[in-house]
Order: C-alpha cells, then sequence, then structure tokens
C-alpha cells in the first residue's frame, strides 16, 4: 500500500492545535487508511482550516468542480470532513481527528478500528494531553451548586441548552469502542448529545437522533443520575456538543485515571464543600466520585486537588450534605471565549503557526 496520501495527511492534521503525533510503529497511518481512500486522503490533505467552497477548492488544487462537490459530500457524510453553509454556499474544511473525524465513526466503528485506535491512544495520546488548554472542560450539574452562589452561562448546562435551536442525541464512540476491544462499561451508550443554532439542523441526519429541549434536558439528568460527568468544549461561546464522560471509557478521563495526567480536562470552577453538620459518614458519594476526591472517616473529606466540581456526589448524597461552591479567584482560570482564541492558545502551546 502506498501509504504517502496518509503520510501527508497525518501531517496535515498534527498541524492542527488538536493535534495528531506519529507514532513509531505508524499506527495513524494505519487509522486514516482504515477510513480514507488514497484519493479521498489527498483531498483532505488540501483542505483548509476555514470553510472552503468547492469553486475555490477546485480552482486551487486543479479539480473538476462537480466532481469535486460529490465526492466532498461523500466524504461529509462519512463524517471524514466538515460542512458548514456560508454566504456563498456550502463550504467544506478540514476536521481534527480528536476532537472531530474520530467521534464522526460513533455509528461505522468497528473492531478493527477499535484495536487501532485502542493502539495508538496507549501510544500517542499522553503527548496529545500534554498541550493546554485542554479539550474539555467540566460543567458542574446545575442542583449540585449552592443556591447563594452565582454560575456564569457558560458554566450552566441549562444555559448552553438554551442558546440554541437544536438537539440531538448519538451514540458515544468511547463506550462502543472499549465494548469492541472486550472492555464493556457500564454507563448507557445514547448520552452524547450535539447541539446547533439552527432550527431542525439534525432533522436530516441518520446518524442523529433529533431531541426536543426537553428531551435534551432529560438526557442529561439521565447521564447525570448514571454517574457521568458532564464535560463540553473548553470555551465560552459557541457550544456544539455535551459529552457525558466517564474515567472507565472516555478517551479524555481515562487520561486521568490510567495515565495519571491531572489536566487533561479543566475542570470547573466549583469545588466540593462537606457540610459537617448535616454528613452522617454513610459512604454513599465515594462511589460516584470518578476521580479518588472523596473519602471517609468519620464524616466525608474533599481533595480540593482531585475535585474538578462535577457535583455528581452532590446528587447522590442521601442527607444532602454536598454542595459546590466557587473556588477562590486566584484559583480561577475561566476558558478561552471562542473556539478561535481556544485554537490560537493551543497552537502557541504547540510552537506551530495555524494555516486558514
Amino acid at each position: 500500500m502506498n501509504l504517502d496520501p496518509y503520510k501527508a495527511l497525518a501531517e496535515r492534521l498534527d498541524s492542527l492545535p488538536n493535534g495528531f503525533p506519529a507514532t513509531a510503529e505508524g499506527v495513524e497511518l494505519k487509522l486514516l487508511s482504515k477510513l480514507f481512500t488514497p484519493e479521498e486522503a489527498r483531498l483532505a490533505a488540501s483542505l483548509k482550516d476555514a470553510p472552503e467552497i468547492p469553486e475555490r477548492i477546485a480552482a486551487r488544487i486543479d479539480a473538476n468542480p462537480e466532481e469535486l462537490r460529490l465526492q466532498l459530500k461523500g466524504m461529509t457524510k462519512r463524517g471524514l470532513i466538515e460542512a458548514s453553509r456560508t454566504d456563498d454556499g456550502l463550504a467544506y474544511s478540514l476536521m481534527p481527528f480528536v476532537v472531530g473525524i474520530y467521534e464522526m465513526q460513533a455509528n461505522s466503528i468497528d473492531a478493527e478500528l477499535a484495536r487501532l485506535f485502542e493502539t495508538y491512544y496507549q501510544q500517542a495520546f499522553r503527548q496529545v494531553f500534554k498541550a493546554q488548554p485542554s479539550f474539555h472542560r467540566v460543567i458542574p450539574v446545575g442542583e449540585s451548586v449552592r443556591v447563594d452562589f452565582q454560575i456564569q452561562p457558560y458554566e450552566n448546562v441549562t444555559s448552553i441548552l438554551d442558546k440554541v435551536h437544536s438537539w440531538g442525541v448519538i451514540d458515544c464512540i468511547c463506550r462502543k469502542q472499549k465494548a469492541l476491544i472486550g472492555d464493556p462499561c457500564f454507563h448507557p451508550l445514547d448520552v452524547c448529545m450535539v447541539l446547533n443554532e439552527q432550527p431542525g439542523a439534525f432533522d436530516h441526519t441518520p446518524a442523529i437522533k433529533p431531541l426536543t429541549r426537553d428531551e435534551a434536558s432529560q438526557t442529561l439528568h439521565r447521564a447525570a443520575k448514571a454517574g457521568l460527568v458532564h464535560t463540553v468544549s473548553n470555551n465560552q461561546k459557541g457550544v456544539w456538543y455535551i459529552c457525558n464522560c466517564c474515567t472507565c471509557s472516555c478517551g479524555l478521563l481515562r487520561g486521568i485515571a490510567e495515565m495519571g495526567v491531572a489536566n487533561v480536562v479543566a475542570r470547573s470552577e466549583f469545588v466540593n464543600r462537606v457540610d459537617a453538620d448535616l454528613c452522617l459518614g454513610c459512604d454513599v458519594c465515594t462511589s460516584y466520585c470518578q476521580f479518588g476526591a472523596l473519602s471517609v472517616a468519620d464524616m466525608a473529606k474533599v481533595d480540593e486537588i482531585r475535585c474538578v466540581g462535577c457535583g455528581l456526589c452532590v446528587l447522590a448524597c442521601p442527607e444532602g450534605a454536598l454542595g459546590l461552591e466557587r473556588r477562590p479567584e486566584d484559583e480561577i482560570k475561566p476558558p478561552p471565549v471562542n473556539e478561535s482564541d481556544w485554537k490560537a492558545a493551543r497552537a502557541i502551546a504547540r510552537e506551530i503557526e495555524t494555516r486558514s
């Protein structure tokens, strides 16, 4: 097999702020060859980060515009590139491998892709996790924050739902992947949520089940009840997905549990506090903490360094003895305002130049 197109695409993906580092065994090339034909890999490697209409792409790479348009549409349907509406019409751009191309394979992942990804994860993701800002940040469960503390809109999962006009749900590719390699997770599959500002955005997308606003809220409550942590992209504006994660399957949270990388996700701006008058030391809360931040002797004790401020333990406490409070101001670092700011900060951290 000629790996040159895949090598070019791998290098192009690694030039994005998210990163796609090479491995000694070339596992990244095997991953890409599983997903892309050589012709598709060449085309993807030529795409810009910013949306571009087919006519401009065709002129730039000397291709037939109509044939190119069909190819781009087909690749979009398979989650290999991104399409967006612009004033000039439908436009296309390169997506990062994670978060992006890989997550879009939730409906097509098979055992071979699952094994390849696991090998790549073990060999390359420690390097991916090193760069900051983190991919995701934790959003606290709304009911877990003490009532006398103000929550900013970007910290409030309800506010995030209210800012969009389309809500959808897809299966969690992380749990599917772990099941396919023989290490299944007991958490629910159908809780990964996608969001869009356009009404009806998911009505004709087979891979996504459209939800009403109420159904979206119910999905979040179901995820929290199952012990899953709400995480979103690490920016204040333009959040288009809500992941509901666990340390047993989630590619990011596994970085904490398995690799000991503490800043894989940005914690929320809150920390758990124990009301000593209410806590009975029943130990129910510890089973809900996926980060080892709680211990119980006579009463519950919080390790503030490990606590990510998700609030799941608060919901579980039968005595109402737990609650999230805002961390001291000198411990709070607000997330980048938007995705562009996040990309710029991460590009600086990785010492790369972004290409539009």
